[in-house]
């Protein structure tokens, strides 16, 4: 898609979109937040150990502490979503 809208080499595109999520992955592995304006915003969040049950048992067990992904869509992108875009940009 992004071939085709800006009419750049495919090559090109491919290391743009690999160059971008290498960066969203570093930053997000170094416990940085990460922000597109107008988008939305991943950030790393601390989960605490935890009392669970398996599902298939119904055994209590220890959920171990561990790190999670979360992305909270902007405002502008929530609004688009629900009430579509009225914007002249796209296709």
């Amino acid at each position: 898609m992004i071939y085709s809208k800006l009419d750049i080499p495919k090559k090109e595109c491919i290391n743009l979109v690999e160059s971008f999520f290498d960066i969203l992955r570093d930053e997000l592995a170094k416990g940085n937040d990460f922000m597109i304006s107008g988008f939305g915003k991943w950030s790393v969040k601390q989960k605490r150990p935890r009392t669970g049950r398996n599902p298939h048992t119904g055994e209590k067990m220890i959920i171990h502490a561990r790190k999670v992904i979360t992305f909270k869509p902007s405002p502008v992108l929530r609004s688009e979503i629900n009430h579509g875009s009225h914007s002249s940009k796209g296709g």
